[in-house]
């Protein structure tokens, strides 16, 4: 193993090659990364870096949603069947009769999501931007997709506006349940509990701070507290572990990761950086209309 990071740093030197990561990805992968972060993050720092080749240790929409911000530059998935099931949970012919029902609506849409979807959006959104991009939209009418529980969560912030949600579903936060989490604070009673808003409501009202991978992160370092029951995918641990080296955390049940992020190998880095194959290419028509509410994105959430 040793000689392929040394390998995998040397290439990304000679090729003038940034590594992006995801903190769902294996901490092997999270540690050989120039940068590693949530949706939000990577989005933008994939429009600052200078390199002109990214490799993006994420899943596909990932490096969709990167090559649509950076058309120029040459954007590398390590894993091409990496994907996110509920990317694919929003369905064109519902997004147009919704449009039909509602004459004055955003479609508002989670990053989570294909760029076909992007592309019939006004707007996207992360779980650390969506309340503030939300908010500063005029219409009183939001189409929410696909995420329901995080669009839930929206609307309970914002009860002024009329919220009509898809019914997609990140698989690893609804796998987190209420019972679970009370049998960890059974176990834990001194324990605060950090969740992600892709958790059902159940499991939100049990929560003492919610917020995107990246606040759970920052919630950590700042708070007091000593021990967390973390309510999202454990590759966050990483990180956690990494800033809080004498705090203590723990998950809620066996089911907290994603095998798709996890598909991820230092070998398949390797590969990609030696003979890039995995490259991520949209036609022109699909970047101008997906890119429009990714670029609304970054305007708003300034």
């Amino acid at each position: 193993m040793d000689t392929i990071i040394k390998r995998i740093e040397q290439l990304k030197r000679e090729k003038e090659v940034a590594i992006l990561a995801h903190y769902y990805t294996d901490e092997r992968i999270q540690a050989l990364a120039d940068y590693v972060g949530d949706s939000y993050y990577l989005s933008k720092i994939a429009t600052e870096i200078p390199q002109k080749a990214i490799l993006f240790c994420g899943v596909t929409f990932m490096g969709e949603s990167a090559k649509l911000l950076n058309p120029e530059k040459t954007i590398i998935m390590p894993d091409s069947n990496a994907d996110c099931p509920m990317a694919h949970m929003a369905d064109i012919d519902e997004i147009k009769a919704v449009r039909e029902k509602y004459k004055d609506i955003a479609v508002v849409c989670y990053v989570n999501s294909t760029a076909e979807i992007k592309a019939h959006s006004d707007v996207c959104v992360t779980s650390a931007n969506a309340l503030k991009i939300v908010k500063a939209l005029p219409n009183k009418n939001i189409y929410f997709i696909p995420d329901a529980n995080l669009g839930r969560y929206i609307a309970n912030m914002i009860p002024e506006k009329n919220f009509v949600l898809s019914n997609g579903f990140c698989h690893v936060h609804t796998s987190i349940k209420k019972e679970n989490v009370q049998k960890a604070k059974e176990l834990y009673p001194e324990a605060l509990v950090l969740a992600h808003p892709e958790c059902t409501w159940d499991v939100l009202e049990m929560a003492d701070y919610i917020g995107s991978t990246s606040g759970i992160i920052d919630y950590t370092v700042k708070s007091d507290a000593e021990i967390f029951i973390i309510c999202t995918e454990m590759g966050i641990l990483y990180e956690l572990e990494l800033k809080n080296p004498v705090k203590k955390f723990y998950s809620v049940g066996h089911r907290q990761f994603c095998p798709h992020m996890k598909r991820i190998t230092p070998e398949q880095l390797l590969e990609q950086l030696e003979t890039p194959s995995n490259i991520v290419e949209l036609n022109e028509e699909m970047h101008n209309n997906a890119n429009k509410a990714l670029e609304r994105m970054m305007v708003m959430s300034k």
